[in-house]
C-alpha cells in the first residue's frame, strides 16, 4: 500500500520536522501539539503526493481526524505521528489508513471523505472507504460519482438491486430518496425499465388545493420541487425536461396514481409517512409487470391529521416478513448532510421525548 504503521518510543520533540507546523513552530494536531517524552505511533507514507492529499491544506484533514478521536497529531518528514490514549490513537490511525487507501486510488479527498472515514471508524462499520467509492451507482453530467456514504447505504443499494419492493425508513439527510433516484436513472439508462415515476402525497396542501392559484399541476408542483431538484442534480435541467416531455420521467402527486397499472417502471414514493392506510394500499397495488417500487419516509415527520395512522408505519409492520420485500432502516448516524444536521436531529429527538406524552408510534401529533 505504500505506508506502514508502527510505534516509536523516543521523546516527541526529537522527531518533529515541522512540515505541518504553523508560524509558531507547533506541529499540526487535534489538541495543540505532541506532548514531549510520551510514546508516539507513526504511519510512514512512501508517496509524497498521497501524504500531501491526506494531510490536507495546513494539515486540516489531519487536525480534524485527530480532534475527532481526542488524539494529538503531527508529522516528521514522510511520517504521520499520533499520540494519546491507546483507544484514541488506534481510532485515529484506522481513519487515516482509510484515507491513505482511498487517496492511493486517485479519488478526491474532500471534507466529506474525511468525515466519512471518521464516521466509519467511530461507528465500527466493517466496510472500507475505498470499497464504498468503488460502488458507483451513477455518474452525473458533471462527472461526479454517486456512491454509498456508509455501510447502511451500501446495504440499501444492494436491496435496490435485488428486490422489487423496498421500504426505506429514516430521518432526512440519510440519502433514502437520492440513492433511490440514482438507482432508477441507472436502471433506465441500462434499459431495464421504460420510464421512471416519482410521486409524493401533497398533504401539505391540507386537501385545500382549490384555494391555491393556477391549474392542478401548478397547485401541486411546489410539493414535488425536491424531486425535480434531485433530478436536475443528477441529469441536468435540459435532459430532465426532455425526458419529461417524451414521457420517460413522470413527476406527479400520489392522487394521480389511482386506477393505474405501472408496467415496466421504476416507481418511487417519497414522503410516504404522510400517506394514509388507503393511499399506501392504493400505491402498493399499482405495481405491474417488470416494475420496481421504492417507498421512502421519516416516521418522525408525520403531517397527517391528529389520530391518523401513517400508511408507512402500517406497511412497515404488515410487510416485514413478506418474501421479495426488503425494509431498510436508517438512523441519525447515517445522515450525510452537514455534520451539524446529525446533532440537530438528536437534539430534537431528545426534546421531543422529554416533552411529549407517550403515543402510539405512527400516529400524527
Amino acid at each position: 500500500m505504500g505506508y506502514v504503521a508502527g510505534q516509536m518510543r523516543e521523546p516527541a520533540e526529537e522527531r518533529q520536522s515541522g512540515s505541518c507546523n504553523g508560524g509558531s513552530g507547533a506541529p499540526a494536531s487535534g489538541n495543540g501539539g505532541l506532548a514531549p517524552g510520551l510514546p508516539v505511533t507513526e504511519i510512514a507514507v512512501e508517496d509524497p503526493e498521497t501524504l500531501r492529499r491526506v494531510l490536507g491544506p495546513q494539515c486540516r484533514n489531519l487536525r480534524h481526524v485527530a480532534a475527532s478521536f481526542g488524539a494529538l497529531a503531527g508529522t516528521r518528514g514522510d511520517r504521520i505521528q499520533l499520540q494519546g490514549t491507546d483507544g484514541a490513537v488506534d481510532q485515529a490511525r484506522r481513519a487515516l489508513l482509510q484515507l491513505l487507501e482511498l487517496a492511493s486510488t486517485g479519488a478526491p479527498l474532500r471534507a466529506q471523505e474525511v468525515e466519512q472515514a471518521v464516521s466509519l471508524v467511530s461507528q465500527g462499520e466493517p466496510v472500507r472507504l475505498r470499497d464504498l467509492h468503488a460502488d458507483v451507482v451513477l455518474v452525473t453530467p458533471g462527472r461526479r460519482a454517486v456512491t454509498p456514504r456508509g455501510a447502511n447505504q451500501q446495504r440499501y443499494l444492494e436491496a435496490l438491486r435485488t428486490h422489487d419492493l423496498v421500504l426505506a425508513v429514516g430521518p432526512a439527510g440519510t440519502g433514502k430518496t437520492y440513492l433511490a433516484m440514482a438507482a432508477a436513472i441507472a436502471a433506465f439508462q441500462a434499459k431495464r425499465y421504460h420510464r421512471i415515476v416519482l410521486t409524493r402525497p401533497a398533504v401539505e396542501a391540507g386537501e385545500r388545493l382549490g384555494f391555491l392559484p393556477g391549474d392542478l399541476v401548478e397547485k401541486v408542483n411546489p410539493y414535488l420541487r425536491p424531486l425535480y431538484d434531485a433530478l436536475h442534480d443528477m441529469m441536468g435541467v435540459e435532459r430532465v425536461q426532455e425526458m419529461i416531455g417524451r414521457g420517460y420521467i413522470e413527476v406527479a402527486p400520489l392522487a394521480f396514481m389511482r386506477g393505474r397499472t405501472l408496467n415496466n417502471s421504476f416507481v418511487i414514493l417519497d414522503e410516504a409517512q404522510n400517506t394514509t392506510h388507503e393511499q399506501m394500499k392504493m400505491f402498493l397495488t399499482r405495481l405491474g409487470y417488470n416494475s420496481q417500487a421504492v417507498v421512502t419516509g421519516d416516521v418522525t415527520q408525520i403531517d397527517l391529521p391528529p389520530g391518523t395512522l401513517s400508511g408507512l408505519v402500517e406497511a412497515r409492520e404488515l410487510l416485514a416478513d413478506v418474501p421479495g420485500i426488503r425494509i431498510c432502516t436508517f438512523t441519525e448516524k447515517d445522515v450525510v448532510r452537514h455534520p451539524l444536521v446529525q446533532k440537530i436531529i438528536l437534539a430534537y429527538e431528545r426534546g421531543r421525548d422529554q416533552a411529549a406524552p407517550p403515543r402510539p408510534e405512527g400516529e400524527s401529533r
